[in-house]
């Protein structure tokens, strides 16, 4: 089967993009390289192009009419950048995936699955969230998600197509093939910025914030490998209409699913894993918070067991080797540290 994916050139889009291939699928990609990476399009059936470009959305959808359904992707990530460049990101994240979801309306391919985020959540006793947690997204970058998904749910009520809002929480690490992984020359992603700290390409890893209300005042976070993550989208891509009958078919064709670990992990926690796994102590230092840092959440993932028939099987430790392993080979993949 054929399945559409806008950012499909980026970390997380290229992983899904090879477990797709792995499982028999074919991805189409759809990514306008501003951050993606021509490298994770090689072989694959790839468009150079921007998400709100009708022309080759119509395309696309000609040249490959037997596409089952679309996953989202393309989107800017950084949350300290959005506080600085709020236009860019409700330009990008906002106003032109609402005209890609018109567009698929309008051409009449129907489903629908969202990369969400877990930034749209409020900060509750505990730290667990549940889909039905209270909401507040405190950056610019997680109103947008925030947003996204309140446009999706109503495209879904007004004209009949079906959506799925999958909320990420901290994907980390890199395709156990080595095929793909984290591919921005500065990543803002935690386990990214101990690999470039232990690889000598920064001074020390920031931890940002020590006074959060946490066990060790660092904040909480749910990491899970991103091959993890990109199973998920599988099962929701491949399996779209069962797990709408797993959930009963609600009226407003629209289901939301978180995507974790199941378990919180503090930044402090996460520096021990990250050193038992080199067997030596990471360069590290204590910073206030950034632009838009929260205290942090992690996912109860009972719905992602119950609708996709999927949990997290690879561990903290196995994403962080997996991630040393790419930060090594990066240069030779991409041409640069």
């Amino acid at each position: 089967m054929k399945y559409l994916i806008t950012g499909g050139a980026g970390y997380i889009g290229s992983t899904i993009a090879s477990a797709l291939e792995d499982a028999g699928h074919t991805p189409i990609i759809l990514d306008s390289l501003i951050t993606g990476r021509r490298e994770f399009t090689h072989g694959r059936i790839f468009y150079h192009a921007d998400i709100a470009d009708r022309p080759v959305l119509e395309q696309i959808f000609r040249d490959h009419p037997d596409i089952q359904a679309t996953v989202h992707c393309a989107a800017l990530i950084v949350v300290p950048e959005s506080t600085a460049r709020p236009y860019e990101y409700y330009r990008e994240n906002v106003g032109k995936s609402i005209e890609l979801f018109h567009v698929l309306h309008e051409l009449g391919y129907p489903r629908v699955v969202f990369s969400s985020s877990a930034s749209v959540y409020d900060l509750v006793p505990g730290f667990m969230v549940r889909e039905d947690s209270p909401l507040r997204p405190l950056s610019p970058y997680a109103r947008t998600k925030y947003m996204m998904e309140m446009v999706l749910k109503d495209f879904c009520a007004a004209y009949g197509i079906k959506g799925i809002s999958l909320r990420y929480f901290n994907p980390i690490g890199a395709d156990p093939k080595m095929r793909s992984g984290v591919h921005v020359p500065h990543p803002t992603l935690v386990v990214a910025k101990m690999v470039e700290a232990e690889l000598g390409k920064i001074p020390a890893f920031e931890i940002t914030g020590n006074t959060w209300d946490t066990r060790d005042g660092t904040g909480i976070r749910d990491y899970i490998h991103v091959w993890d993550l990109a199973q998920a989208h599988v099962l929701a891509l491949t399996e779209f209409d069962q797990v709408f009958a797993r959930a009963g078919n609600p009226a407003d064709g629209y289901l939301v699913i978180n995507l974790g670990n199941g378990n919180g992990v503090t930044v402090k926690e996460m520096v021990a894993a990250f050193e038992k796994v080199t067997g030596h102590p990471l360069p590290k230092k204590e910073m206030p918070p950034r632009p838009g840092d929260v205290a942090g959440a992690y996912a109860n993932v009972d719905t992602a067991r119950r609708l996709l028939g999927w949990e997290p099987k690879l561990s903290i430790e196995q994403a962080i080797a997996d991630a040393l392993q790419w930060g090594r080979l990066r240069r030779e993949i991409l041409g640069y540290d």
